[in-house]
């Protein structure tokens, strides 16, 4: 199952951009952040395979989901115009952001292409 992410755990896990300078991803694992809400119609279809993911992944890439509506501040730091924004963190290099829902092979091509996973 995907972790849910609030503004504080944000900081510790992936990146603290309230400190301000360049992009310094904190994980151990490549990452894929879902960013959502709860009334959004694709959201709710990307999520059981997002879930699915985090299982077959296990291990191997950190899977996190960002509710925009309760995380606001954090949505807009990262320019969410539109949902579900799914956002790519290599571990090298800087992240990727993707818009739209996506299907479980489009995101496993995706994992493999930015993730080197």
């Amino acid at each position: 199952m995907a972790e849910h992410l609030t503004k504080e755990s944000f900081k510790l896990k992936v990146f603290d951009y309230s400190r301000g300078g360049d992009w310094k991803y904190l994980g151990k694992t490549p990452a894929l952040i879902d960013f959502y809400a709860e009334w959004c119609m694709p959201c709710k279809m990307l999520s059981p395979v997002i879930d699915e993911l985090s299982k077959e992944y296990e291990g191997k890439i950190s899977i996190y989901k960002i509710d925009t509506q309760k995380e606001q501040e954090l949505a807009a730091s990262f320019g969410i115009m539109s949902i579900p924004s799914l956002l790519f963190i290599p571990l090298e290099g800087k992240p990727m952001m993707v818009t739209g829902g996506r299907s479980k092979e489009e995101l496993k091509k995706l994992f493999k292409d930015i993730l080197k996973v």
